[in-house]
Order: structure tokens, then sequence, then C-alpha cells
């Protein structure tokens, strides 16, 4: 029963992260607005950016892991390696996340030092957007936290129970 509710455990919590992965994903893929000031005209979307561009990349990456992982059978010799899976998913989930944020940043609030405005006045359903998307994949990445700390307790566990 105990093993059971573990492997129930990992699979809705694989579930999740997944669910988060991609609704990060394809909130960032959707987030385009064009706005007009006097004669200029301009469009907002998230190609515009290599860091959204990543942050997409890195979601996508982690999406078609999380799904294809959810189909490998309990008794794989491979569940060894997902934990190393796991721990690459999460630093990509970092990063990605982290130059996505700092961008974000960028353009909400600017940078006078540089001279760069903040567009989110310009183009605020723009900015939301990223907003949905960035929260999303952070709620991935303290999925993938606690997926990790799983699969290494999952892994390690037996492991220590064969020594005794």
């Amino acid at each position: 029963m105990v093993k059971l509710t573990k492997r129930i455990g990992g699979l809705v919590l694989r579930l999740a992260a997944f669910g988060a992965a991609l609704a990060a994903l394809i909130v960032m893929v959707t987030s385009r607005e064009r706005a007009s000031f006097f004669a200029v005209s301009l469009e907002a979307k998230y190609t515009d950016m290599a860091a959204f561009k990543y942050f997409v990349i890195a979601n996508a990456v982690v999406s078609v892991y999380s799904f294809l992982i959810l189909f490998l059978p309990k008794e794989s010799l491979l569940w060894k390696f997902v934990v190393v899976l796991d721990l690459v998913m999460t630093m990509l989930l970092t990063s990605s996340l982290s130059a996505a944020l700092a961008v974000a940043q960028v353009g909400k609030k600017g940078n006078a030092n540089a001279g760069w405005l903040p567009i989110c006045g310009q183009v605020p359903k723009f900015c939301d957007q990223i907003t949905g998307a960035l929260i999303a994949g952070f709620v991935a990445l303290v999925l993938y936290v606690l997926l990790l700390l799983y699969s290494l307790h999952s892994v390690v566990d037996p492991f220590l129970l064969q020594k005794s």
C-alpha cells in the first residue's frame, strides 16, 4: 500500500509539473499585442527577445520530457537515470526563468542608466501574459524541485535498505 501511495504521489507531481510547464509554454507563445502611438505602430511578441525564446524552448523540452517520463514502467532500470534528468530539467527551468524574469523586469520598469524606457504602459496585455507565463514557469520550477527531492528519496531509500 505504501509503494502504491508513493507511486501515485510521484505521478501526481509529474502530471502537475507537466501541466505547469505546458501552461507556461502556451501562455508565452500566445503573448502578442499591437499598439500605436501617434503615427508609430508597435507589435510586442515573445520572439522579440532571446530570453523569452529560451524560456519557450526550455519549457517545451521540459514538457516533452515530463510527458514521456509518465509512460516509463515502474520496473525500468532507467529510473536511476531519471534522477539526473530531473536535475537537468530543474536547472534548465531555473536558468530560463531567471533570464526571462530579467528581461521582463526591464520591460516593466525600464533602465534609466541605459536609457531603456518601460513598455508595459503601451502594451499592458502583452505584459500581463508574460507575467502569467512567468508565474506558471515558477510553479513548474517549484514542482520540479519537489520532484527532484522525491526522485532522490525514491532511488536512495531502496539503496540504503539493501545495505542494512
